[in-house]
């Protein structure tokens, strides 16, 4: 008897990469066709909001930490709250976005039109968003000096390319963006293809933590943090946040996810065939499996 005729493979625990790329690519074309401009700026606050929830609570997580890497393991567990409630409430964040419509232009040949509304306004409503929920926590929390003190200090830092200033620091911020989409947009990715929640949640605590602690630059993480220095009684300058970091970084989160992550992957896995229905699997007797969920039909 030979090893291929005695070998079982057991069912994947994780969606395939290339059907990942379909589902990814299905859900960006039903969210352009079906999602007027008022509902993408709706969820598109809900996702700035959940964004400002994380940049909070990693501030409030690492505050008092002792040691490099309790602190940023902290801070990286903190942020990748507020990115998980995005990925499960389905709202829409600008650097989720960035790897998502590439996807779709690639692999569907969506409207350009429709994908520039959708970009813009994921943009926008994150700021939107993370300003409102700012406020409200500025209003009415009171937080302990350590607390300010810390994300002030993390709100320099950002800010940092700003001192050193001339071209090249703004272009320091274009790529630093860049390799902030990079991880964030395949924590979006790994988080599609796992079946669980809690398989879904580890790509993204590890993905999310490592952007964190290397100190790339996300736009949409930058916009909740500035707002709530602003609304905690400090902040920089906000036309010198979105010179200096917003817009720049924003830039390099765009490019990041296309070129880092959509269109090489597109581009690697196209060839393949993607039925509209999904495939059954052995382990289901048969019957379709949603690639989403990993439930059968």
């Amino acid at each position: 008897m030979s090893v291929d005729e005695d070998l079982v493979v057991p069912a994947a625990s994780y969606i395939q990469p290339e059907v990942v790329l379909a589902v990814m690519a299905r859900e960006g074309a039903h969210r352009l066709s079906d999602l007027n401009s008022v509902r993408v700026f709706a969820l598109a606050m809900l996702g700035g909001a959940f964004i400002t929830v994380g940049a909070l609570f990693s501030v409030l997580l690492a505050t008092g930490a002792s040691g490099s890497g309790a602190f940023y393991l902290l801070e990286g567990l903190g942020f990748s709250t507020g990115f998980f409630f995005v990925i499960l409430s389905h709202g829409v964040l600008f650097t989720e976005a960035n790897v998502v419509l590439p996807t779709t232009l690639s692999l569907t040949g969506a409207k350009a039109l429709l994908v520039a509304r959708f970009w813009g306004l994921a943009w926008v409503g994150n700021f939107v968003g993370a300003l409102i929920t700012a406020s409200a926590i500025g209003f009415a929390q009171r937080y302990s000096p350590a607390v300010h003190t810390q994300l002030n200090e993390i709100v320099a830092t950002k800010m940092s390319f700003q001192a050193a200033g001339g071209a090249d620091s703004w272009i320091r911020v274009v790529i630093s963006g860049m390799l902030a989409n990079w991880l964030v947009g395949m924590a979006a990715f790994f988080a599609l293809m796992g079946r669980t929640i809690f398989g879904k949640y580890i790509p993204v605590l590890l993905a999310v933590t490592a952007f964190v602690t290397a100190g790339f630059q996300h736009s949409p993480a930058n916009m909740g943090f500035f707002s709530l220095s602003h609304a905690l009684g400090g902040g920089p300058d906000w036309v010198d946040a979105f010179v200096w970091n917003l817009i720049p970084a924003g830039i390099g989160n765009m490019l990041g996810g296309a070129l880092l992550v959509a269109l090489p992957l597109s581009w690697a896995f196209r060839t393949r065939r993607f039925s509209a229905r999904p495939a059954p699997s052995a382990s289901s007797g048969g019957a379709p499996v949603d690639p989403r969920t990993g439930t059968t039909a």
